[in-house]
């Protein structure tokens, strides 16, 4: 049976009206309406219709949900300057497209678009209303009136595989990965680099699913690695099913998105948190003040735009300290996750001893690095 997206309208409230005057002396009716649009110009202004396309169910964590709470906190920061509507479980292809030239006809003026595959669609739209904006979130195009937004979500991985290799005791750990573009590589790599970090012997064991969301195959994924002797999971897909099976099986996790630890409370050791809320209060203050720019915006642990949920009580005192002074290091830019040397899994050198990859080779990485098991799939 076919899930229907769900469409939400979500007016923010309304200022009381004030009480009719009973008397108008002189001035007749039109005089007191202009009178009142020439005192208090913000209150003649529409509200700004903002709008966003969620690829996914928003649920209880993951993607969606994250990006769901930073809606209702824009709401609640910017009151009646501003009513938002939302689309849910909206697959990325034709169907988004449709979605969106929706949104554009419902008055929608800022599109909020966070998915890598809504990409396109949102550039196809753009072209045809030119005095929209756009952002598209996790996309690497930018056009006249659409900009990016993403985060150095690799710089949470680093730590999480950090944490992996001490917690590990066989070396061997499992990692379910959602579609091979360049944004999960670094995930994968920026793991394994942290966790070689702690153990250079240590393995990454990688599974494909080819799906941001898909309890079953999530599932299976975890089964089969556990299967091949991991002994902790971590994933870069958007549901719970990874983390409720460590739970059950006795097995560390690391989480994404969401802080997983209700999932998994005594074996989720921590979870990469995402954080927009203060991206999207930011982003419509400008729209509003005419100053928005179809920008490429990138934050990471020193912008808050991610940071790490509480460490379980698992983990020894003497590696949360360590985890700790990583992440400020990581933070001010004293420690590059993808510093040399690094050598893929054909043994060919990516970036040499001393250097540090450049921006355009970490946004379009291509390989994996040696320590992990697995291919990428072919086109």
């Amino acid at each position: 049976m076919m899930t229907l997206p769900t469409l939400r309208t979500l007016p923010s409230p309304q200022l009381p009206r004030r009480r009719p005057l009973r008397r108008l002396a002189s001035y007749g009716a039109a005089s007191l309406s202009l009178w009142a649009l020439l005192s208090n110009p913000a209150a003649a202004a529409d509200p700004l219709r903002v709008c966003f396309l969620y690829s996914n169910p928003i649920g209880e964590s993951g993607w969606t949900y994250q990006h769901e709470l930073a809606r209702k906190e824009l709401v609640a920061a910017m009151g009646d300057k501003i009513t938002t509507k939302f689309v849910e479980n909206i697959p990325e292809g034709p169907d988004a497209e449709r979605v969106i030239r929706n949104f554009v006809q419902d008055g929608c003026k800022l599109i909020f678009t966070p998915s890598f595959g809504f990409m396109e669609p949102t550039l196809k739209v753009a072209r045809t209303a030119p005095k929209v904006m756009f952002m598209n979130g996790s996309g690497y195009k930018t056009a006249a009136n659409v900009g990016v937004y993403n985060a150095r979500y690799y710089e949470g991985r680093y730590l999480e595989g950090v944490i992996a290799g001490h917690m590990s005791k066989n070396g061997v750990v499992g990692y379910v990965g959602a579609f091979p573009i360049p944004e999960v590589l670094q995930g994968v790599n920026a793991f394994t680099l942290g966790m070689r970090s702690v153990n250079p012997k240590a393995q990454l064991r990688l599974i494909w699913v080819n799906a941001w969301y898909d309890p079953g195959k999530e599932r299976d994924a975890a089964s089969a690695l556990l299967k091949l002797g991991v002994d902790t999971l971590a994933y870069a897909t958007s549901g719970v099913s990874i983390v409720t099976t460590g739970e059950e099986k006795g097995v560390y996790t690391l989480g994404y998105y969401s802080d997983m630890s209700k999932f998994g409370p005594k074996t989720n050791l921590t979870s990469i948190v995402q954080s927009w809320g203060s991206f999207y209060i930011k982003t419509v203050q400008d729209a509003l003040a005419g100053q928005w720019k179809p920008e490429s915006v990138l934050g990471g642990l020193k912008e808050g735009m991610i940071k790490l949920a509480p460490l379980n009580a698992a983990i020894p005192a003497d590696v949360k300290d360590k985890v700790a002074k990583i992440t400020d290091d990581i933070a001010q830019g004293t420690l590059k996750p993808f510093a040399g040397p690094i050598t893929d899994q054909q043994g060919v050198v990516r970036v040499p001893a001393g250097q540090t990859i450049s921006a355009n080779d970490l946004a379009n990485m291509n390989y994996l690095v040696q320590g992990v098991e697995g291919l990428l799939p072919k086109n």
